[in-house]
């Protein structure tokens, strides 16, 4: 319970931060994507710091398009042509955020078939599905609620996939390295490794899409 309550508590505080920095968008948005992304790539050298050079050029680009993207998705989305607005980047968020929250309650009230044991153990395919099923209503709704475009409803449940596969990927490098945790910066999440490699691949994809004018 003592784990639960610190873990909640952690994770509410970078909620508001995220939610605190979307808002206010220009130089502190950007700052703290930077930050974020120096301690994610020494994170990851820590981990692959013995496999060679290329893993920490992997690690490099790792690190840096999703922070590009979340630059790209704060500044550039502009409804209706006015100025830039967050609504975009919470949805990015509250994708990555509901399919956590979604598929941990789900896969610890419902357990069942295990989604990758030799990966990670504990996730579980109720998980998945619970986590695509949280973020489809939650994005969905705020979706809905500022108006974003049709499309990005429909985004919700591929793109809630994606965030549990970035996950698996990260818990892959764990297991090769032989660590439970990429840090310890945060209790009860690791680091932050742990706690944004389902927003990497996320945050790609919607800038992506952004870019080429299909949101």
């Amino acid at each position: 319970m003592n784990e639960l309550l610190t873990r909640t508590a952690v994770g509410i505080l970078l909620i508001l931060v995220a939610l605190a920095s979307a808002l206010f968008g220009g130089t502190v948005f950007a700052v703290l994507v930077a930050l974020i992304a120096t301690v994610m790539y020494i994170e990851w050298s820590r981990m692959v710091g013995h496999w060679g050079f290329n893993w920490r050029l992997i690690g490099f680009f790792y690190c840096l398009l999703p922070a590009v993207a979340l630059l790209w998705i704060r500044e550039r989305y502009i409804p209706g042509g006015i100025a830039p607005q967050p609504d975009l980047l919470v949805w990015v968020f509250l994708v990555v955020w509901s399919t956590d929250i979604g598929a941990y309650f789900a896969g610890r009230a419902i357990g069942g078939p295990k989604l990758a044991p030799s990966i990670s153990p504990n996730k579980t395919i109720a998980g998945l599905i619970g986590g695509i099923a949280a973020a489809v209503v939650i994005a969905g709704v705020w979706a809905a609620t500022v108006a974003l475009p049709a499309m990005v409803i429909w985004l919700a449940a591929p793109f809630a996939f994606a965030a549990q596969m970035g996950d698996l990927f990260e818990s892959g490098l764990k297991r090769r390295a032989g660590v439970k945790d990429s840090g310890t910066w945060l209790p009860g999440h690791g680091g932050l490794l742990d706690r944004l490699d389902g927003l990497v691949p996320v945050a790609i994809l919607t800038a992506a899409l952004m870019a080429g004018g299909a949101i």
